[in-house]
Formats: C-alpha cells, sequence, structure tokens
C-alpha cells in the first residue's frame, strides 16, 4: 500500500506533508503515518511543518470508516484526537502550513500546531460536525475553547459557521493569511524564527502555559472513546 504521509528533514525543520491524492481525509493509514512521522520528529530535535498537498491540509476523518461501525470507527476517533493531544504537548514548535480548506478534524489539525499559516481563496475552514447531524466531541470543543476567540466559540462549534481564511484569522483559527504563491516562503520564515528558540525552554513555557488543557484533553479523549465505544454497542 502507497505511503499517505512524507518525511524528510530540509531547512533546519523536519517536513511532514499529508498526500492521499484527494483531500488527505484522515484514515487509518494516514493516522497511523502521521504518528509514526511524529515519532521521528520527537527524536529530531527540530520544528515541525505539518502540511497538506493541493488546496486542503484535511477534509476531517475517513467518513466511510467513521460511520462503518465497529471498532474501527472508535480506534479513529481516538488516534485523531491523540494526534491533537500530541501536537499540542510537542516538544518542539509546530508550524502548520494550511494551503486550503481544513473541515472537522482537519479545522482541529490545524488548531493544534503553535504557528497557523493559511492561504487566501475559496476555501473553507468549518467545524461541520453539527450540521451533518453530529454532535461535537468534548476534545474538539476544548481545543476550539484554547484558540478561537470567545466572540466565535459558539459560532464554531454550535452554528458550524463556514470561515473564509480571513475570517479562520479573524476568528483565531489562523494566525497568518497569505498569498498561495507566498507559502513556501512564509513557512521557511517561520521556521527561521521558531528555529532560533531554545528548544528545551520552549517545551517548559509550553507544557507550563497547557498544563490544565492538556489535562482537560486527556480526560475528554478518554470520555469520548467511551461514549463512542457505548454508542456502537446501543445501534
Amino acid at each position: 500500500m502507497a505511503s499517505l504521509v512524507t518525511y524528510g528533514v530540509e531547512g533546519g525543520a523536519v517536513r511532514i506533508g499529508m498526500d492521499d491524492g484527494k483531500l488527505n481525509v484522515l484514515s487509518p493509514q494516514m493516522l497511523a503515518e502521521l504518528h509514526e512521522a511524529f515519532d521521528r520528529g520527537a527524536a529530531e530535535g527540530l520544528p515541525v511543518v505539518l502540511r497538506g498537498r493541493g488546496k486542503a491540509l484535511s477534509a476531517g476523518f475517513d467518513l466511510k470508516t467513521l460511520t462503518g461501525g465497529g471498532l474501527d470507527s472508535a480506534d479513529l476517533l481516538k488516534a485523531g484526537f491523540e494526534l491533537a493531544e500530541r501536537m499540542l504537548s510537542f516538544p518542539t514548535p509546530v508550524v502548520v502550513a494550511c494551503p486550503g480548506h481544513a473541515i472537522a478534524m482537519g479545522l482541529f489539525i490545524v488548531l493544534s500546531g503553535d504557528l497557523r499559516i493559511g492561504v487566501s481563496g475559496p476555501f473553507r475552514l468549518t467545524a461541520n460536525e453539527v450540521a451533518i447531524g453530529m454532535a461535537l466531541p468534548r476534545t474538539a470543543t476544548e481545543i476550539c475553547r484554547y484558540r478561537l476567540l470567545p466572540s466565535h466559540f459558539e459560532r464554531t462549534i454550535a452554528l458550524a459557521e463556514v470561515f473564509s481564511p480571513e475570517g479562520a484569522l479573524t476568528a483565531g483559527i489562523l494566525d497568518q493569511v497569505v498569498e498561495p504563491s507566498a507559502l513556501d516562503e512564509t513557512v521557511d520564515e517561520a521556521v527561521a524564527r521558531v528555529g532560533a528558540l531554545h528548544m528545551r525552554a520552549h517545551q517548559a513555557t509550553k507544557l507550563r502555559a497547557r498544563e490544565a488543557l492538556l489535562a482537560t484533553i486527556r480526560k475528554a479523549i478518554v470520555a469520548d472513546d467511551e461514549d463512542f465505544r457505548a454508542s456502537l454497542t446501543a445501534r
């Protein structure tokens, strides 16, 4: 089976790319390879750049697996939120380069980066769970609560508002929006800036600042997993 994730070290950063040839949906294979890539990246001691191929970071979970029932769907949900948790607690800066759309779990991965760069254009950034009949998981709610401006929090999670890249910048989803042609240069500039940090100081400060958040997220992952598995047995 062809790999869905690329890994390399270039320009002072670990470069992790998501590429399924479409919208980089988070399938079991994609998530397993992303976890493996972050395992490798942690040993490098360098900033990490996570980027999606084409015009999307990710359109979210593979719905065929998520709605298919059985343990695979529960494992998928848990693996996705565990990826967000490890990004939020990663020992070096994580730069997310979002070249377009970020939907559902794709949005939560964007929100889990330390520095989040998007591009202008006709792109959608949204937590669309409520719009498609799903209650937002606790873990996603806490990630959104941490990142979003209060004025945009419930608009995002309860009203499933669809943001343009510029609207996402205003909401607190993105830190910067640039022209698509400037994304590579902007990411490289960000890597140079965060790469000059003292990494142990960065890690200690990040964990100190996010201590309560991470504790809440770990509990939320367990609760979401228990709820989802219980719902499977009730069907």
